[in-house]
């Protein structure tokens, strides 16, 4: 798209404003309230992946954003496009992920008059979104596209909506494409106060069994390397909550692994009995505390977030930092206190030893575990997982083996089904050299099935394992343990039929995409061979069956204490 100073409709100011904020994919699905935006792409050099679902689009958008940490965008048009799109806009939010998520509306004149396909975009998506924008004249898209992406990059990030009206996006003007921009109430950069890192350090050095407790900021803030070198300075023990997986690697002697309701019961134990608990980029969530009144109650709690809003919300601390948590450990590398806290290792050494991850083989069966077990040492731990969510989600959390950031992207805070697909989809276009391999449910698997269809069009070559096991798997797992295992809706089979169902392999043949099943032990390690062999998209289909139970599991609104290992 040309840069002469020419009229341009605001449809192309919207491109060319995504151009240069280094757009490189967009995932969109037109319709009559956002035709203009996609006439402009056809002008653009930004790829556009059509999704065959809008949800799938935004999943897809998050997955892209996930892997990478730039900003993911997706765009579709008002009324039931824009809906479609917002249960990931609240997986983005509540997972702190950078989106831009474009809106077609109607005409700025008819809004309110509930004319055909009109929703109040901005209204609905206000909960969910870092900041939100309805666009009435096209002079302001170039700023306005600006501040979206600073604010959605920028601080803790998150997703921001553009709702753009089709009057809008026909309306003529000469844009600037260099404006500035200003605001007023946000400042994402804090500055590090000294007296906050020798704080920190006093506490440390008072400390007899400390223990680190990161989150997904680490992550995002790519802080990774930061807190590999503060653990092993300061030999520290480090458990991950479920999004900070990967950052810290597994398999490091100082690695806990991840807590919370599903997490292992040396990391729980250690985080709620240390004497120190040193909480970086994490949120306290309730999946990891239980009731927080019950969490680490004889610790000194020191809580580092880039959010303010975070410190005190859910646990008090004593020590409450609001800091970027990369510059904050950079500080604290800098002079270092190594202690051998012997004794606090040895207990830890010992609940490992006690309560190692493990379940009970059954060798007539192709259990999940094993086959997370394989896929980890077929693909030498190197490939990106993007599971759905059940309890599929969690053996992929548990028993694959992550050693650097970015590798297991998931749906934390929203838990939604159907992310799995189109997020491992979102993923595998932004790192195309990369192997990822969607772990999925036949209950998850079912709710985007539809992006099959984008895989094959686009070629994107994705790798993708159904633990199917003919259950709403996490749901009836709670059925047997809390509600005398009364099925309540929770059996995704047909009676009336003498298979599995559906029949996935078929299905993804309808789509043009190769798959096989797997019904034994023994074939499961040539099933996977030649799925990772194959040089398209691959669905392989195991069927596990429903007795297995996600353990260990902290009973909802238990502490660590009641943990189930069996």
């Amino acid at each position: 798209m040309s840069n002469t100073k020419k009229e341009l409709q605001g449809s192309q100011i919207a491109i060319k404003s995504l151009e240069n904020e280094g757009t490189e994919v967009i995932f969109a699905y037109p319709g009559g309230f956002s035709l203009e935006l996609h006439q402009a792409l056809q002008e653009s050099c930004i790829r556009v992946i059509l999704p065959r679902h809008e949800q799938g689009g935004a999943f897809a958008a998050g997955g892209y954003a996930r892997a990478t940490g730039k900003v993911g965008v997706c765009m579709a048009t008002s009324g039931p496009g824009a809906t479609n799109l917002l249960t990931g806009i609240a997986d983005a939010y509540l997972d702190s992920v950078p989106l831009v998520c474009i809106t077609g509306q109607v005409p700025a004149s008819m809004i309110g008059k509930n004319v055909f396909q009109e929703t109040d975009t901005i209204g609905i998506t206000r909960p969910v979104v870092k900041h939100s924008y309805l666009v009435l004249d096209a002079m302001d898209l170039p700023r306005i596209i600006k501040e979206a992406f600073y604010l959605a990059r920028s601080g803790r990030p998150g997703p921001v909506v553009i709702d753009i009206p089709k009057d809008v996006q026909q309306q003529l003007c000469l844009p600037d494409f260099n404006p500035e921009i200003h605001f007023t109430a946000y400042e994402p950069h804090v500055a590090l106060k000294e007296e906050d890192v020798d704080a920190i350090r006093k506490m440390i050095q008072a400390s007899r069994c400390p223990c680190i407790y990161a989150g997904g900021g680490i992550i995002t803030a790519e802080a990774s390397n930061e807190l590999l070198k503060f653990a092993e300075n300061y030999n520290i023990p480090v458990v991950t909550t479920l999004m900070g997986i990967g950052g810290f690697p597994d398999n490091h002697p100082l690695s806990l692994k991840w807590l919370g309701m599903h997490g292992t019961v040396y990391g729980n134990n250690a985080a709620n009995e240390c004497d120190l608990l040193l909480a970086f980029g994490t949120r306290f969530d309730d999946r990891v505390t239980g009731n927080p009144a019950n969490f680490a109650v004889n610790a000194k709690i020191v809580h580092v977030d880039i959010d303010i809003s975070e410190i005190n919300k859910n646990k008090s601390a004593h020590l409450g930092i609001v800091a970027d948590i990369k510059d904050m450990l950079s500080a604290l590398n800098e002079e270092p206190s190594f202690q051998d806290y012997t004794e606090w290792h040895q207990k830890i050494k010992a609940w490992k030893q006690q309560f190692p991850l493990t379940y009970v083989r059954k060798p007539d069966r192709v259990q999940p575990q094993y086959v997370l077990e394989k896929l980890y040492e077929m693909t030498n731990g190197e490939a990106i997982i993007v599971p759905g969510v059940g309890q599929h989600q969690m053996w992929a959390a548990q028993y694959y083996r992550y050693s650097r950031p970015r590798q297991l992207l998931t749906s934390g805070g929203l838990g939604a089904m159907g992310f799995g697909l189109p997020a491992a989809m979102g993923a595998k276009t932004a790192c195309p050299e990369s192997l990822v391999i969607n772990i999925d449910g036949d209950g998850s698997f079912q709710m985007n099935i539809q992006e099959l269809g984008t895989l094959h069009v686009e070629e994107i070559n994705l790798k993708m394992i159904i633990l199917n096991n003919q259950h709403l798997g996490m749901v009836a797992q709670w059925e047997d343990r809390f509600y005398g295992s009364r099925r309540g809706n929770t059996k995704l089979e047909n009676p009336r039929i003498n298979r599995p169902y559906p029949d996935f392999v078929t299905i993804a043949k309808g789509y043009g995409i190769e798959g096989r099943e797997v019904y034994t032990v023994d074939q499961l390690e040539s099933a996977l061979n030649e799925m990772l062999a194959a040089k398209e998209s691959f669905l392989l289909d195991i069927h596990t069956g429903y007795e297995e139970h996600v353990l260990p599991m902290i009973p909802p609104g238990k502490d660590y204490r009641s943990v189930i290992t069996e």
